[in-house]
């Protein structure tokens, strides 16, 4: 099944609430929170205190991704404050191993981010402890950038791992995108191995009044073109 995950970064904050609930109404299945620090990424954005409040307004998942360093000591804090999935990058970690342990053992699932100029080598030695591989097609601190054509081949070889892992121990990995998805390109995409999908501008950038839930059309679009895949 394909996730579409829509980014709260690009919601109206004014409204938060509402706009997380009525995005998982229209059809989305995760809520991504992205999670920068103006250290790993020329950007600051948002922290647990947000986490921990949109949690109770819905049961979807949220995909907490941690655009920081270092990165094992605010782990705890998004799991406690709700995070189900917690990916990270590679750079982001002092010892990748032992950060996908914590994450983990602090009750959510774990992944890797790789950004577009990062190998895929990390996840060659800890296939065991993924549960996400996340592939950046933007380069990470802003919203509303273009697609990077060259992360579909990068997908292609992502899914190759994946499903040799698949196949030998039965085990699935979700292998999400991230940056200038929208309906125009997301068949592509998936064509090209995706199963997640996270779009901010392309989903939050696109609600209508006259939807029942506001998004209800943008995410039934990008259904109609994932259907095509």
């Amino acid at each position: 099944m394909f996730v579409i995950a829509p980014s709260i970064l690009s919601a109206n904050f004014a409204k938060l609430g509402e706009e997380v609930q009525n995005v998982i109404a229209s059809g989305a299945d995760w809520i991504h929170f992205d999670v920068m620090d103006n250290h790993y990424v020329p950007n600051l954005t948002i922290g647990p205190l947000v986490c921990e409040a949109i949690r109770p307004l819905t049961k979807a998942p949220i995909d907490v991704h941690l655009m920081v360093k270092p990165v094992d000591r605010i782990v705890p804090d998004f799991a406690k404050a709700g995070a189900n999935i917690i990916t990270f990058h590679p750079e982001g970690s002092e010892h990748v191993d032992r950060t996908l342990g914590l994450i983990r053992d602090s009750g959510c699932q774990a992944g890797l981010v790789f950004n577009p100029a990062t190998p895929l080598d990390h996840m060659d030695w800890v296939m065991d402890k993924l549960d996400v591989v996340l592939l950046m097609s933007v380069n990470p601190g802003f919203g509303g950038q273009s697609f990077i054509p060259a992360t579909l081949e990068k997908l292609k070889a992502a899914r190759a791992k994946i499903d040799a892992y698949t196949e030998r121990t039965g085990r699935r990995i979700r292998l999400e995108v991230d940056g200038g998805v929208k309906v125009d390109n997301i068949a592509e995409i998936a064509r090209a191995g995706a199963d997640a999908f996270v779009a901010g501008s392309a989903v939050y950038g696109a609600g209508k009044d006259g939807d029942p839930q506001r998004y209800n059309s943008v995410i039934s679009a990008l259904r109609a073109e994932l259907a095509k895949a």
